[in-house]
């Protein structure tokens, strides 16, 4: 296990743990790694769960489905990422999306209390760790309530131009590749594929963004 440290060791829950701790902790939370293949569901929604996952490779989508089967995907996940941790650390246990390989993936599983839980050797690193858990969880709240601003704009323009602009900001350029291919944006931003390439199209037609494929370019006046 100790090749994937390179990886989980930029993961905010394991920010300050040296490598000469990796083998130790690992130990004392219980954690294995399992992989998917692409299209492989890692949990359904309603499932009860007790583990933390940690993305070590791959990419896997979030999903919330309707009861008429539509599928809204709420995020992509991307190494080092975290899911299930808001679920288990409120005590709900079932998971309320689906979680899904969007390819080839193997995920580090972490026992929760154990996370939060002091062992008996008193190990040093786990105040820490309870910490940086703190700060995963906060931050992961402010990117739900990011969501929340994109999805409740009225029109499907407002909608992309909320996504984009914020994808602009985070990045620091207007020259931006977004995760997601037109049906996942469309599913993320809870919009009709068709109604989507549709406003795409007059937008790059009026000069505000331009686009080919998942890469995006939100145009300033003078660009236009």
């Amino acid at each position: 296990m100790k090749n994937i440290f390179p990886v989980i060791s930029s993961s905010p829950l394991f920010a300050g743990i040296s490598s000469e701790d990796f083998g130790a902790i690992m130990g004392c939370l219980g954690a294995a790694v399992k992989g998917y293949d692409k299209g492989e569901t890692v949990y359904f929604e309603g499932d009860t769960v007790s583990e933390i996952g940690l993305l070590v490779s791959g990419k896997l989508h979030l999903l919330k489905n309707d009861i008429w089967g539509n599928n809204s995907i709420l995020t992509e996940i991307s190494p080092p990422d975290m899911f299930a941790e808001a679920v288990v650390c409120s005590g709900l246990g079932r998971v309320p999306v689906s979680v899904v390989a969007k390819e080839k993936s193997e995920i580090l599983f972490i026992d929760y209390k154990k996370v939060v839980t002091t062992c008996e050797g008193a190990c040093g690193f786990h105040s820490k760790l309870i910490r940086n858990m703190i700060g995963v969880l906060a931050r992961k709240n402010i990117l739900l309530s990011n969501k929340m601003e994109h999805i409740t704009k009225r029109t499907i323009k407002d909608k992309l131009l909320s996504y984009l602009g914020d994808a602009a900001r985070q990045t620091g350029s207007r020259s931006i590749d977004i995760p997601y291919n037109r049906q996942e944006l469309a599913d993320y931003l809870s919009v009709e594929r068709s109604a989507l390439s549709a406003e795409m199209s007059k937008l790059k037609s009026e000069g505000i963004i331009d686009y080919r494929k998942n890469h995006f370019e939100v145009l300033r006046k003078e660009d236009r």
